[in-house]
């Protein structure tokens, strides 16, 4: 029988069609697309709790693993804070491996199928993405979603950085933002009387008694398998759902597709506390003497299903003065900064600042390189943060009281007292994240925040950061653990230790 397509030959394939014009730069991004995401699975590899690796042994200018079965995977000493690809193969017992996908079938662990396949995806979307890219201008863009459209890579960790399964080729040139398309959105009619609606939904979005919502061309095509007219345009920003229309308010849609890593969607509680979990946050924001912004949340509506929904927000570019910029921080590594390690010291010290200031009020921001945005001044320096998309942060009724700050009405899920959750969710997210993607390296990591940590108060949070290993999301565990609810975490080697 004829062995089957991998997902690389199935998207040449599919390019030859539609685009035929990149096909031979797709065709030579190939080899560093498998790089990339083969860098990303050994740092996984090396450091994740997986529960086939017994053992891991420094053994020449490597790591051995030693698995369960008894073989041996070797590979480059790993910086787990790389975001340069350094792994070009690694060894499984005497076989050399360079595919990612090939590695994890090879390696036969259960469910190591399933992400084999994600990683194929991966790695053919990858070289995509960098196939159609032009040079950078060397001046700055000058609205929020040029500066979005920069991130080509997507995550700077997660194998799975470019995994978009149930995208063809023509779904991901026509709607992901690094191949910079205007987007055309449906609007489903929805008798008003059947929706939930918070806060302030548009005038323009309604039709006499009907809700108008806003639907990914996607979403209409695929799950909701129903023609929508197009009749709103936007540009796709980093998380390919959420797009920048007319007049700068942003969309989140619905589109129940996995990126990445998980199926996202709008939940009826999340939509019914949007406002109330908005106006939250500004309030604590407040107590940042004007170092954080948090984007309001201008309006939610759902059908009652994850499948309807839309959360209408603010742009960041509001909160950026005359002659400053607004951009996301996973963009920062697309531009040239200013003497960057003085530079990175100055962000970190930002970063840090205002993070653990609102922990220490009771809130974990989920502060990854997509969520928080910095301010630069006209000379490139970082002045101010902005965050957005307060779905996955974590509050702390305990330590909200201690500060006399009333609790309000939020969500069951994002309640939490315990200490080592809320870390997590922060120091993860900003540290072994944003800051870490930022720097690029363990040694520009380290130096970073050794300038960062200097002036801070010195609370028990600084103290955890700075004395114990660093926790990050095990996101190639949660992969290969589907009937696992939750997150899963692993611990980095400090680079302040």
């Amino acid at each position: 029988m004829p062995r089957p397509l991998t997902a690389e030959a199935e998207v040449a394939d599919e390019l030859s069609v539609v685009r035929p014009d990149l096909a031979a730069r797709y065709a030579a991004e190939l080899p560093a697309a498998r790089a990339a995401v083969l860098t990303r699975l050994w740092r996984a590899l090396a450091h994740e709790p997986l529960p086939w690796v017994e053992s891991r042994t420094p053994s020449g200018e490597g790591v051995t693993l030693r698995l369960r079965d008894g073989r041996r995977l070797h590979g480059p000493a790993p910086d787990p804070y790389a975001t340069a690809a350094y792994v070009t193969a690694v060894r499984l017992d005497d076989v050399a491996q360079d595919r990612p996908a090939r590695l994890m079938t090879d390696l036969a662990v259960p469910h190591g199928a399933d992400l084999a396949a994600e990683l194929d995806h991966s790695v053919a979307s990858l070289a995509l993405s960098r196939a159609g890219q032009p040079p950078h201008p060397e001046e700055w863009p000058g609205s929020d979603w040029e500066w979005e459209q920069r991130v080509v890579d997507g995550h700077p960790y997660h194998p799975n950085c470019r995994s978009r399964p149930g995208f063809s080729v023509a779904e991901q040139l026509a709607h992901a933002p690094e191949h910079r398309p205007l987007v055309g959105l449906g609007l489903v009619p929805v008798p008003a009387e059947t929706c939930l609606v918070t806060g302030a939904w548009p005038e323009q979005l309604r039709d006499g008694r009907r809700v108008l919502i806003p639907v990914h061309p996607w979403q209409a095509a695929h799950v909701l398998k129903r023609p929508c007219e197009e009749r709103l345009t936007g540009h796709p920003l980093m998380s390919l759902r959420t797009l920048a229309l007319d007049g700068g308010v942003h969309v989140k849609t619905a589109l129940s597709a996995r990126l990445t890593s998980s199926v996202r969607d709008i939940s009826v509680p999340s939509v019914a506390a949007s406002m109330t979990l908005s106006a939250f946050a500004a309030q604590l924001a407040a107590r940042t003497d004007g170092l954080l912004h948090i984007t309001r949340t201008l309006g939610a509506v759902t059908d009652g299903s994850p499948d309807l929904a839309a959360v209408l927000r603010e742009s960041p570019q509001e909160y950026g003065g005359p002659g400053e910029r607004v951009l996301p921080v996973a963009a920062l590594a697309t531009t040239e900064l200013p003497d960057s390690a003085e530079w990175l010291g100055e962000f970190a010290r930002l970063a840090l600042a205002v993070g653990l200031r609102l922990l220490e009020l009771g809130v974990a921001l989920e502060a990854h390189g997509q969520n928080l945005l910095v301010v630069l001044s006209a000379t490139g320096a970082p002045v101010r943060l902005v965050y957005r998309d307060l779905a996955d942060i974590r509050v702390s009724p305990a330590r909200l009281a201690r500060h006399g700050i009333p609790v309000p009405e939020l969500p069951a899920r994002i309640l939490t007292d315990d200490v080592t959750t809320l870390r997590r969710k922060l120091f993860g997210s900003l540290v072994a994240g944003a800051l870490a993607g930022t720097a690029g390296s363990g040694a520009a990591l380290r130096t970073a925040l050794e300038t960062a940590v200097r002036d801070l108060p010195r609370t028990p949070d600084l103290a955890a950061l700075c004395e114990e290993p660093l926790p990050t999301k095990a996101l190639t565990l949660m992969r290969l653990s589907p009937g696992t609810v939750g997150d899963l975490w692993t611990e980095l080697p400090n680079p302040l230790l």
